[in-house]
């Protein structure tokens, strides 16, 4: 009988420390079956779209997501069969020609903004956890961010943050604490938390 795949959700604001809490757990188990799957990689395919038309999309939004394909993944991995995931386009804003195989692992960590903010998504994860980082240091380590690797102007990621980053935020990814496991503040320098975490991931993989 296949062993379950274990399913780790891990959320929070843009700039949180999601992404580092995720490879934080990754570097913890180098020579174990886990990986880990962005949600921003399924950003949705926007090619019939003019360029114009596609640097205006919301990308907080759950609607710029292709959740039920990453649904549907995520259901064909637990059932032990390799996947195609898409490759999003930063530079084109929509989605390459090219994908990248995923092999089934015993532990997948789910990572996103709005991981949490679909209840089939929800329902397929084992371990929910939540970065709680203040809007302050979230909008500095995103203007560090996206100055430095995306060359975008000061003013352009001001505008972006207060017209579309933050409201979202508040609409649609701070409410999904709710329905998480455990809420990790700071994120990835709250070492006890990921001790505790990492602990926890060790004792699934020890039970396979």
């Amino acid at each position: 009988m296949q062993k379950k795949t274990i399913i780790i959700g891990v959320t929070g604001g843009s700039g949180g420390g999601k992404t580092s809490v995720s490879r934080e757990i990754l570097n913890h188990f180098p020579n174990s079956k886990i990986a880990m799957i962005e949600h921003d990689s399924y950003y949705k395919d926007q090619s019939h779209l003019t360029f114009e038309e596609r640097i205006s999309t919301n990308y907080d939004h759950p609607l710029a997501f292709d959740t039920d394909l990453m649904i549907e993944h995520i259901k064909e991995l637990q059932a032990g069969r390799p996947v195609d995931i898409p490759i999003y386009d930063y530079t084109q804003h929509t989605r390459s020609s090219e994908t990248y195989r995923q092999e089934p692992q015993d532990v997948f960590i789910v990572e996103g903004i709005l991981v949490l903010e679909d209840e089939r998504l929800r329902d397929l994860m084992d371990i929910k956890l939540f970065v709680d980082t203040d809007d302050d240091i979230r909008i500095i380590r995103r203007i560090k961010r996206d100055m430095l690797e995306r060359g975008r102007s000061l003013d352009s990621i001001i505008e972006q943050y207060t017209s579309v980053v933050k409201p979202m935020y508040h609409q649609f990814i701070e409410p999904t604490k709710r329905y998480a496991d455990i809420v990790i503040p700071e994120g990835v320098s709250n070492t006890v938390a990921i001790d505790l975490i990492n602990t926890k991931i060790a004792s699934i993989l020890d039970d396979k």
